[in-house]
């Protein structure tokens, strides 16, 4: 098939407000005072608001349907992370995946491609790394 080629690089930013972290973790139930209570969150480690984990995961997992749904058909298999330093509100955030590996699958009728990932803060450290395999394939 040849849709995808190891080395093959992509990527993004995004910046999350206060007010977008406050809501999505209202919205899926995370509760924890230090994504919505300044006063609570300015007591902790981080000493301000941080997001809810499953946020910036969700961003940075979105951004390979985004990505191969330009010119294929993909679905995400599985995806492995590992939450490393807390995102802040108003910090602009790089992410990047690189293909790792492509094997035709005849059974499926495409690709299964893995993938290895970074979330960056401003700073440049690793606030957020991942893996995944997603199936890439001309149509669904």
């Amino acid at each position: 098939m040849n849709l995808v080629r190891v080395g093959e690089r992509f990527g993004g930013e995004f910046c999350l407000s206060q007010q977008e972290i406050l809501e999505f973790a209202r919205a899926v139930g995370d509760l924890n005072p230090v994504h919505h209570d300044a006063e609570a969150a300015r007591k902790t480690r981080f000493g301000r608001i941080i997001a809810s984990g499953p946020q910036p995961a969700s961003i940075f997992m979105a951004l390979t349907a985004t990505y191969f749904s330009r010119t294929t058909a993909m679905l995400g298999l599985e995806f492995n992370l590992k939450f490393q330093k807390p995102v802040f509100a108003d910090e602009p955030y790089r992410m990047e995946w690189v293909v790792q590996g492509v094997e035709f699958k005849e059974k499926l009728r495409g690709e299964l491609v893995s993938l290895a990932g970074t979330v960056i803060s401003p700073a440049g450290e690793v606030v957020l790394s991942g893996t995944g395999t997603i199936l890439v394939t001309d149509k669904l």
